[in-house]
């Protein structure tokens, strides 16, 4: 049965620190609702009520479309191993970018990876735990690095190229505000 939480304790914690994968939602309130994969060791507990996750350049750029619109962020992730659980974060999220004068405090949680656009922290409303009966067993193999060689091969100046050019909107043409000054 699902349980609610106004905060993450200390065992929810600690099993977000076991998961290698968790999962974003976001939606603009017309168009697409995103829903997406995440992993490479780049979430963050930072508090009770505070997370992080570490964003790399990819295809879109959806989730900080969607915060900037209206803030709702939703993260979850599901025990593929082990114990079943669901857990579910619920709040508004924040994306800070190099620019901001809140980066140098928060990238310092964080390995440093090729391809960093920016951090997605949510500002955890509510928790919530659900049973994961449905969720299948897999078996962890390790991260896939495509994501780590494409951007080492871009370096910094085709990075910024191509989050110039693909990263500016969301599919639904809601600005991400990567590229503006801090």
């Amino acid at each position: 049965m699902a349980k609610f939480y106004s905060e993450l304790t200390p065992a929810l914690q600690a099993f977000i620190q076991k998961q290698q994968i968790f999962f974003t939602a976001s939606a603009p309130p017309q168009g697409r609702v995103n829903l997406s994969p995440k992993g490479m060791n780049t979430f963050r507990c930072l508090g009770k009520n505070e997370v992080a996750y570490l964003d790399l350049t990819g295809s879109g750029n959806e989730t900080s479309a969607h915060v900037a619109e209206n803030g709702r962020l939703t993260i979850m992730f599901c025990s593929f191993a082990g114990n079943p659980l669901i857990l579910r974060l619920y709040g508004q999220g924040a994306v800070i970018r190099p620019c901001d004068r809140t980066w140098s405090d928060k990238i310092k949680s964080f390995d440093a990876l090729p391809g960093t656009r920016q951090i997605v922290v949510l500002h955890i409303e509510s928790v919530q735990t659900s049973c994961g009966f449905g969720v299948p067993l897999y078996e962890y193999q390790g991260d896939r690095d495509q994501l780590i060689q494409w951007a080492t091969q871009k370096g910094e100046e085709g990075l910024r190229d191509y989050q110039a050019q693909k990263n500016q909107v969301s599919i639904d043409g809601y600005p991400t505000g990567l590229m503006a000054e801090g």
